[in-house]
């Protein structure tokens, strides 16, 4: 299985996996760069993604359910559609992300950076 980047389509990182989720973690752990990666609609759900740069990524529809996101680095990350529901957020730096029609019902926001988050028609949000 391969990550590739949203932008360039190369490849990010590559390697034997299961499942998208298992490829991600196993692409932290050996220190793959994924920011600017393109994840749209990968099941990310019960992952444990804390402390990942996962800046400029593209989640668009990604399965994020219960997923331990605390102080990752979202940062301009389009999440928009994604079910981020009862996902662990606190700390994570989601400022200039797009959260549009995204599911953020019971997700844990505590100490998270929104700066210049849109969160326009997000689900569960409240300010």
């Amino acid at each position: 299985m391969n990550i590739l980047n949203r932008r360039t389509d190369s490849i990010i990182f590559s390697a034997e996996a299961e499942s998208i989720g298992q490829l991600v973690v196993m692409a932290i752990l050996s220190g793959a760069d994924l920011s600017g990666a393109y994840l749209a609609r990968a099941d990310l759900s019960e992952v444990n993604l804390s402390g990942a740069d996962l800046s400029e990524v593209n989640l668009l529809g990604a399965d994020l359910s219960r997923a331990n996101l605390s102080g990752a680095d979202l940062s301009r990350a389009d999440l928009s559609v994604a079910d981020l529901s009862r996902a662990n957020l606190s700390r994570a730096d989601l400022s200039g992300a797009d959260l549009s029609g995204a599911n953020l019902l019971g997700a844990d926001l505590s100490e998270a950076d929104l700066f210049e988050a849109v969160l326009t028609n997000a689900v569960g949000y409240c300010k």
